[in-house]
């Protein structure tokens, strides 16, 4: 769960964001543009970050803000789940990433594990919505949605990891690698495991 600071600094960022997007009287839109630079401040005192890298997250003229998308893919194999090694910070992680602009959440899902670990494969269950800052994922100056998928592999040809990661390997759930936390956490892979198990169980969402 993330500091409660954050979170209001960030809902603070967001509004101001989208009153920016909105207002049309230049009084209101100095005031949204003062309670954009304090949020920043904040964020960047809360994280020890300079204030630059905040607003370079940030980002400008986004419109009505809304949480970014991130799709994650669990594919299961003979007791073992497919993980992809990052080159950001040398750290595993299930493949996955932003989703695009065009494509299904399912169909940025494929995308992303055939770009990184060279595998086809089908979306056959959404597994568990979460949001990013209700978890235990670092904090993060950006508000996420992560979807997570259960896939299916629909052929046996050899991993090919991408350009995008140094690696691509299947993992065990006892002997799991160092994973990049702000992208997975091991519970993400528990109800991989689990929803693999039981096919049934109803999906997670916060």
């Amino acid at each position: 769960m993330e500091d409660q600071w954050l979170a209001w600094a960030k809902r603070l960022a967001a509004l101001a964001d989208t009153g920016l997007h909105y207002c049309r009287d230049k009084f209101d839109r100095e005031r949204y543009e003062e309670v954009a630079e304090i949020s920043a401040s904040m964020m960047s005192a809360l994280g020890d970050i300079p204030i630059g890298h905040v607003n370079l997250a940030l980002g400008e003229g986004k419109g009505h803000v809304t949480p970014k998308i991130d799709v994650r893919a669990a594919i299961i194999d003979d007791g073992r789940i497919l993980l992809v090694r990052e080159k950001m910070d040398g750290r595993w992680t299930m493949p996955g990433g932003y989703a695009e602009v065009g494509l299904s959440a399912a169909e940025n899902t494929i995308k992303e594990v055939w770009e990184e670990a060279g595998v086809k494969v089908e979306a056959k269950r959404l597994y568990a919505v979460r949001h990013k800052a209700k978890h235990a994922y670092p904090a993060d100056v950006l508000d996420f949605y992560k979807l997570f998928f259960l896939c299916e592999r629909l052929d046996a040809a050899p991993l090919d990891p991408g350009h995008e990661v140094h690696d691509a390997a299947y993992f065990s759930p006892t002997a799991l690698p160092p994973l990049s936390e702000p992208r997975v956490i091991a519970r993400d892979i528990e109800d991989a495991f689990a929803f693999h198990a039981q096919p049934q169980r109803p999906t997670i969402i916060d």
